[in-house]
């Protein structure tokens, strides 16, 4: 819709999305928010976030089951947030309940997500709500993405988000000034909301990460984004339309970089990052000996991650691959905040059904440095690079003299060669099944997931056990041209 030179703002709305825990930035964006409504006044601010601002790779998080999120956005004066996969799936159903039950001071929106069990909402959460500012009814519209088979395990079972929004949107347009979707779908599934329910006026987008500094317009809605890690706020003028009555706006996306942290923002931050360190503290075991880690080949704290991810599914294989782990153990105390800072992927073990001949390609692909030291983002990774592939219940000769993807010269698994048509059960990561990486990995018969357990906490396991601590020390490549 065309502004006119009569624009008039009548609500500054600001939002943010995909934060993951820079709580440093969620700092700065509580100044700015704290400014606007200095200048425009609490009636005429609204502030909203779309999911993904926690990520546990962050101490204060990982030891605060979360709450420390909460307590800045409260502390910044939000007033709707919906949940994104950080939220919804790196928690368990009653740690996240209790994260914000009793204690947020702000509305839990998110229309697509039941309780298994009862079939409704929990009490925490809704699937709208409306807010008044300055005279006009902002509906606002939760939808978070719907990965059905991992939000199951958790309890919860997460329908179409198209249907939702629909559904609310025919209850709310008549009641409201504003109609207003905090989309945590993706861009793509953004336009496609546009186009198919003509009654929102205005969505803000997040899990994608795209930044939005001029917003997208299909037909009467808008769409708005952020990018990432709060480096950005988005910052919506609304107006309405003398003549039509129909919301019009004025949107950009304001840079954070150069505000300073809001003081009691830090003060949050500095609290839960001693209460964390406490918490993550405790010592999980005692090492007699050192377990290193390397990227670029096999070592031992990687081969034991790939025995447990074996032994944790039951499964005849285990292969992970290397870059997810950031170092190696010392000898001595093995402390909770230390597995942490080595392995802070929200990362999920996974069992898959797969042929002989797709494991067989992940192994060659495993011996080439483009594939070693392959950047990779997203997907729940938090390292660098992609690294080597370990593995369990194999053992493997290779010629690297020999040409790329014909290195290898036998595969044993179990004793009996590799059979390229055999379906094998192999112990691995969920961030393969999404084809990252390795991706042959993908192309199983059958996945299963385990949840809400992370990567570390099959280190963990994997550090009590006395004959997998002496196991991991063996070699499982071997290298015929040495």
């Amino acid at each position: 819709m065309n502004l006119t030179d009569s624009f008039r703002t009548r609500v500054v709305l600001l939002h943010s999305n995909d934060i993951h825990s820079r709580l440093e930035h969620a700092a700065k964006i509580a100044s700015i928010i704290s400014e606007e409504r200095r200048t425009y006044g609490s009636d005429r601010v609204l502030a909203l976030d779309i999911g993904d601002h926690m990520d546990r790779m962050r101490v204060e998080t990982e030891g605060s089951d979360g709450i420390v999120n909460v307590e800045l956005l409260n502390d910044a004066g939000y007033e709707a947030v919906t949940l994104g996969n950080n939220e919804g799936l790196t928690y368990a159903f009653q740690t996240i309940a209790d994260a914000y039950t009793n204690r947020a001071k702000f509305a839990v929106v998110c229309a697509n997500m039941l309780e298994t069990a009862t079939q409704e909402q929990p009490d925490w959460l809704l699937p709208s709500t409306i807010i008044n500012k300055d005279g006009l009814r902002f509906g606002i519209i939760g939808v978070t993405a719907a990965f059905t088979d991992f939000y199951s395990l958790l309890g919860w079972q997460v329908t179409d988000p198209f249907e939702a929004v629909r559904r609310q949107a025919e209850q709310l347009r008549e009641q409201v000034d504003v109609l207003v979707v905090m989309s945590h779908l993706g861009l793509s599934n953004d336009r496609q909301m546009a186009e198919r329910i003509p009654q929102i006026d205005l969505i803000l987008g997040a899990h994608t990460h795209h930044l939005l500094e001029v917003p997208i317009v299909i037909g009467n809605t808008t769409i708005c984004a952020a990018g990432k890690f709060g480096e950005y706020i988005g910052r919506v003028e609304i107006g309405i339309d003398s003549i039509s009555s129909r919301p019009i706006f004025r949107a950009a996306c304001v840079p954070t970089a150069a505000w300073a942290e809001h003081p009691a923002a830090a003060a949050i931050i500095s609290s839960y990052r001693n209460t964390a360190q406490q918490r993550l503290s405790r010592v999980i075991e005692r090492l007699d000996s050192p377990l290193p880690a390397r990227v670029e080949k096999e070592s031992p704290l990687v081969n034991l991650l790939a025995a447990g991810l074996r032994y944790w599914t039951d499964a005849e294989i285990g292969i992970v691959n290397t870059g997810q782990l950031l170092g190696g153990l010392a000898k001595g105390d093995v402390t909770e905040g230390e597995l942490h800072a080595l392995c802070p992927s929200p990362i999920n073990p996974c069992r898959i059904s797969i042929e002989g001949i797709e494991i067989r390609i992940a192994l060659e692909q495993a011996l080439l440095p483009e594939f070693i030291h392959k950047p990779i983002k997203g997907y729940g990774f938090r390292g660098e690079v992609l690294g080597t592939l370990a593995i369990d219940g194999m053992r493997l000769t290779y010629d690297s003299s020999l040409p790329p993807m014909s290195k290898i010269v036998s595969v044993e698994v179990n004793g009996d060669p590799l059979v390229d048509s055999r379906l094998y059960t192999v112990g691995t990561i969920d961030m393969f099944s999404f084809k990252a990486g390795y991706e042959t990995l993908a192309k199983a018969a059958q996945f299963t997931y385990y949840l809400p357990e992370f990567i570390r906490d099959v280190i963990a396991s994997q550090l009590k056990n006395t004959s997998a601590l002496i196991e991991c020390h063996q070699l499982r490549w071997r290298d015929v041209s040495v």
